[in-house]
């Protein structure tokens, strides 16, 4: 039978679509400005003027950006997935009933996620542990979430009991249990985790700001930050270095707040559309019984 459609639902898509149109819009102006015509990019509302790609030749053609790219994407794929594997292995600990002291310790990793001693303890300890020009710094802190463990102690506790119980009938420990059954069931909240892990890692800077000194260990986001305070510098020398004055393209200090903007999100959103279906999954399975 053909679906007929009411004034409710032409209300309801229509509102829905310009809802959608006001979330997508702002973005794809960025991406149309940051290829127009630094001169015209002013008037692009719906296509780019003038296309050019001479701010991201400007951007990626200033030192050490390639190699921030590679320490970010490092730190990204590393720090991911060391957090995924020891907040799920903690947060199948926190189910195990007979796990000594398991309150306790439940309850000391909860009052992490209320209680922060601070920028300078947390500096003092990072510079203790030898952590300070280290590119552990990026992925050993961050190894251990609270926040995770609880999401992901939560979808655990919804599984059935009766698998596990099954394999420590067949002789499985505990580890076995964990690498066969329950971590291969619980996909859905591991890529919930992975995309917040994911994000986090790629957007920080803060560590890079406070405890990195040295030019190969710098991040991307760090670069990126620097230029975008000193975009007018960038641009006089964009300027300066173009040497064929017919053809050249003036960049603008907006040109390249826009196009770092989009080299900084670009990766994350490219990443998240294959892991959107488990991302929803979780949360909602996540949301049953928290």
């Amino acid at each position: 039978m053909k679906k007929k459609f009411s004034v409710f639902d032409v209300i309801n898509y229509t509102l829905f679509a310009l809802i959608v149109i006001v979330c997508i819009y702002p973005f794809y102006y960025v991406i149309i400005y940051s290829i127009s015509n630094p001169e015209l990019a002013s008037q692009a509302v719906l296509l780019p003027k003038g296309f050019t790609l001479q701010t991201y030749k400007t951007i990626f053609s200033l030192n050490n950006i390639l190699g921030a790219f590679g320490i970010s994407v490092a730190r990204t794929v590393l720090g991911t997935g060391l957090t995924v594997i020891c907040t799920t292995f903690l947060a199948f600990l926190m189910t195990k009933q007979e796990m000594f002291a398991r309150k306790y310790v439940y309850r000391f990793f909860m009052i992490t996620m209320y209680l922060n001693a601070g920028l300078i303890p947390w500096y003092l300890t990072m510079r203790a542990y030898g952590l300070k020009d280290n590119f552990l710094l990026y992925i050993i802190p961050s190894a251990i979430s609270a926040y995770y463990m609880i999401l992901i102690k939560t979808y655990m506790e919804s599984l059935p009991m009766s698998l596990e119980e099954s394999a420590r009938i067949d002789g499985a420990g505990y580890f076995r249990v964990f690498c066969s059954i329950i971590f291969p069931l619980c996909k859905p909240i591991v890529a919930t985790i992975a995309i917040y892990a994911a994000v986090a890692q790629w957007n920080n800077w803060t560590d890079n700001y406070f405890l990195v000194n040295e030019e190969n260990l710098q991040t991307l986001q760090m670069i990126l930050y620097n230029y975008i305070n000193q975009a007018q510098n960038v641009a006089n020398v964009s300027a300066q270095t173009l040497s064929d004055a017919a053809t050249a393209v003036k960049v603008t200090p907006m040109a390249i707040k826009m196009c770092i903007t989009v080299i900084a999100t670009a990766p994350i959103m490219c990443v998240y559309p294959f892991l959107q279906k488990h991302f929803v999954k979780g949360i909602m399975m996540g949301a049953v019984k928290g």
